[in-house]
């Protein structure tokens, strides 16, 4: 899967997931505050992403992506 459409499909999954707009989730913001996730909301977004990717996240790699940006790098780097 290319970037550019790694970058869609996330924005997609996650915008109708969390009930924003795909505009909203730009690529220097941070996941937490767009998303407006607690940490029970935070757990469900790695499940959708992983589901959704076939990616395990471990607790320790999670703490290093704070914005869009560094999920879809992260994700880039993982998915085949």
């Amino acid at each position: 899967m290319e970037k550019i459409e790694l970058i869609k499909k996330v924005n997609e999954v996650l915008a109708e997931e969390f009930e924003k707009e795909v505009e909203e989730l730009s690529p220097e913001k941070n996941i937490k505050q767009t998303l407006e996730l607690d940490s029970l909301s935070l757990v469900d977004m790695v499940a959708l992403i992983e589901n959704e990717f076939g990616v395990k996240i471990p607790s320790a790699d999670l703490v290093k992506v704070q914005t869009f940006e560094q999920l879809y790098d992260y994700l880039a780097e993982r998915v085949k």
